[in-house]
This record gives structure tokens, sequence and C-alpha cells, in this order.
């Protein structure tokens, strides 16, 4: 009998704890392909977190790792003056944007060694710290530079220091740490590392940084050079990179991906599933947004469209339809800007909710977000037959064919309220754009197509 083949996914902050579009992209992925054994190696913010799913019964094994957690050495190492050298080289490597050469690096750092006591408790290490401190931040106190130097660089060493699950292929599910536990997967065992990038994982960390007030000075500087050298490397050991879309192959290819060796492989659903919907008109007109709250969302900016809305049609009703636990001071502005707006009575925060329930009566369904990929969610809603409005993010314009008449840019509230009122007042147009739009689901955004794709992938990865 043929041995199975055996995957293994990384993943930063997302399945099987956290829901969302790459969580379900990575647990349709897994059910969808039965014959292949999974394995789960998720990066993690804290221990003991809730499942969120149900894992398929070809997952045979999970471990997950706190990224934050300081382990204690099992082993050491020689020339221990030669390897910080090296750490130092590659820290280098990230301000200056070159590329960064780890091999010598992780063949001198075996399973189990965690350099944040050498990398600190060190000339070298010092030295670095220090110099690096008079050169970039100046104006700030040292001992704020240096603890932000240690946590950003601690959560490097425990990564490299990590013993990835044994595997055939290695399928990140993003850069940054995932991608990094790839290369050292790929360095260590000798198997081929696989990148699928849903979003820009270094521009959604600069993003983050850029809006963190707790953040100051070089310090917010250091995090996106490490971000943006994380990135590089990742395409610059991956065997092959996938991306969403052409646009985001361009960008990964600007951070030094192969030509050659990087492809656009789209998002796909279950059409069947979600075209069984029995679609029912309620009373009223119902404005749906199927997403987590948080602030990539930008509920905020739906509530707002959703007041505009409300002056113009009386009896339209809003539901935010997704998880409210996930950042709970987010969630409480968001209920007191309802409150604000003294929408109570026309606003739903449902939490999480079969979402095929809400298809079946929804009139227009929105996506804010400040920054997307290739939302599936619009996906899900054409095969149901309800039309989509959205913010100008990653691939929404193309898959929406630029029309303006349901595209506005972010935080564009008065833009969204005028492309639901286009839906309501135009429902013949509305109709023939609906045909179109399940025609391109089934020629681009087919799950079945999707599986047969990466089987292909991976045995092409196997025979390289």
């Amino acid at each position: 009998m043929d041995k199975r083949l055996r995957v293994c996914f990384i993943l930063e902050g997302s399945y099987p704890y956290i829901t969302g579009g790459v969580s379900s992209w990575v647990h349709d992925l897994i059910r969808g392909m039965p014959e292949i054994d999974f394995v789960l190696f998720s990066i993690s913010p804290e221990t003991k977190q809730t499942l969120k799913y149900e894992l398929p019964e070809n997952v045979v094994e999970h471990k997950d790792i706190v990224l934050s957690e300081i382990k204690k050495n099992r082993k050491r190492i020689k020339n221990k003056r030669k390897t910080l050298k090296l750490i130092k080289s590659m820290h280098e490597n990230f301000n200056s944007k070159s590329k960064v050469d780890i091999v010598e690096m992780m063949e001198r750092m075996p399973e189990g060694y965690y350099a944040y006591g050498d990398a600190v408790n060190s000339d070298i290490g010092w030295e670095m710290i220090n110099t690096a401190n008079r050169k970039n931040n100046p104006m700030y106190s040292f001992s704020d530079y240096f603890w932000a130097w240690r946590s950003s660089h601690n959560m490097i060493f425990t990564i490299l220091g990590s013993t990835p699950p044994e595997a055939d292929i290695y399928h990140a599910v993003s850069t940054g740490y995932a991608g990094l536990i790839s290369i050292v997967a790929k360095l260590r065992y000798n198997k081929p590392f696989l990148l699928t990038e849903h979003g820009l994982y270094h521009k959604e960390r600069e993003m983050e940084l850029r809006k963190a007030t707790f953040i100051r000075g070089y310090q917010r500087d250091m995090w996106i050079k490490i971000y943006n050298g994380l990135s590089r490397m990742a395409y610059q050991y991956c065997n092959v990179s996938t991306s969403l879309f052409e646009h985001n192959r361009q960008m990964s290819l600007a951070l030094g991906a192969s030509e050659e060796k990087s492809l656009v492989i789209p998002n796909g659903i279950d059409i069947e599933h979600y075209a069984s919907v029995e679609r029912t008109k309620r009373e009223g007109f119902h404005i749906g947004l199927v997403g987590r709250v948080v602030p990539i969302k930008d509920i905020k900016t739906f509530i707002t469209m959703a007041k505009i809305v409300h002056s113009k049609i009386p009896d339209a009703v809003f539901h935010c339809i997704g998880p409210t636990d996930e950042d709970p001071a987010y969630y409480e502005d968001c209920k007191r800007l309802v409150a604000n707006f003294n929408l109570g009575e026309s606003f739903h925060f449902t939490g999480r909710q079969n979402v095929l329930d809400y298809y079946s009566f929804l009139d227009v369904m929105l996506l804010t977000s400040v920054r997307e990929a290739q939302p599936l969610v619009i996906l899900e809603g054409w095969a149901a037959g309800v039309p989509c409005v959205s913010t100008k993010v990653g691939n929404v314009p193309e898959m929406l064919d630029y029309d303006e008449n349901y595209l506005a840019s972010s935080k564009d509230a008065q833009k969204l309220a005028y492309c639901v009122l286009y839906i309501k007042n135009n429902p013949e147009k509305v109709a023939e754009t609906m045909v179109k739009n399940r025609d391109k689901l089934h020629r681009i955004y087919n799950k079945n197509d999707l599986y047969k794709t990466y089987r292909n992938l991976y045995k092409k990865i196997l025979d390289t």
C-alpha cells in the first residue's frame, strides 16, 4: 500500500482557534482532500485556547507553540561567538533589505537551542543593541528600546529552536513566523516548503503597528523591518508561493518571490452548498454584514452607513453576523455607536450563526473592511442570490468588475449608503448583474477546482 501523503499546515493566529476566511479555507481544504493526512502546527499568543472548529478525521496531529513563551535550552552550541555573529548578520540584513542567508546559522542552531540569553548576555549581542539604539533611537530611553528589541527577537529565537512535526510538505498559510518555521523545517529536514499568501502579512502587521499608540519611535520601525525581513525570507526559501490574485503576486515578486515559482490560485467555495438556500422575502429591507466584530472589518463604518440608509429606508433592518468576542472593547464601542445613532430597534449583533439562515432573506450584503484579500463572503452571497456592496480592498474591485454602483472607498459610509440605495431602487439591473456573477462564480471560484489544483501542486512539489 502506498504511504499516505503527510502535509503540515503552519498557521499563525488563525485555524483552528480563530474563525474567518483563512481558517475556513484551511478547514475546507483539509476536508476536501480526505486521502491526505494533515498535521497542524499552530502559532498562538497564549496557551489553552478554545478550538473553534471540529478537526476533521484526517488531521492526525496538532502541535501548538506559544510565540512569547521563554523556553529552557535543551541543547548547547559549539563556537557560540560565530553563531551570534550570524544572528547579528541576519538582523543587519533585515534592516538593509538584503537577502538573508540563514543556512549556516541553522546548521549551528539545533532543535531545542534558544538564543534568548546568549543573544543578550554576550559582548556581540550587547554591542549590537547599543549601536542600534544610538543610531536609530536617540530621543527615547534605552530601556524602552532594549525591551522592544528583546521581545521581538525572543519570538524569533522561539521559532528557530522549535521542533516542527514530521511531514512530507510544509505548507505555510502566511509569511511571518509561520514562514520562518517552514524555513526551519525545510533546512533541518530537507523537505519542500509551500507558501500560500491570502493577504500580505507584512502590510497587515505594518498597519497594526502604525495604529498602535504604545509603540514609540524606532521601535515601530524595527518591528516593521523585522516583519518585512521575515516575508522576504519566506519568499526567498519557499519552493513555490501562491497568491489569490495577480496584484498580490506582483507585490510578492517585489519582495523577492521567484517569477518561475509563483502562481495565482483563486479562492473557491462549495457552490452547491450555498446555492441550496431557499430565498424567502421578509418584510422590510434587510442589510447584512458577515464578519468578525474587529477593527479590520470596520464595523463602525457599517453602523454609520446604517444610520444614513435608515433615514432613507425607515423599514431597513441591519444584521451584523459574526463573533463578537475577539475584541470585546471594540464590540462595546460598536454597541455604543448603535445606541448613539438610535438604531437599537433595527440593528442586531447576532454573534456566531449559520450564515445560510441569513442568506435566505438578506436583500444586500456589505463588506466594509479596511483590508481583505479575496473575501469568501462575496462568493457565498453570489451563490445564494445576495448582491454585495464592498469597500475597494484586495481583489474586490476586480471581483465586482470595477462597477462603482457596488464599490466604495474604505470608510466612505456615504458612498456605501448610495450603493445600498442603488440596489434597492434598481432591481432589474441588479438581477442582470447577479446572472453575470453566478457565471463568473462557476468559471473561476469553484472549490472542487481548488482541491484538484492543490492535489496536483503537492504532487509536483514532491516530484521536483
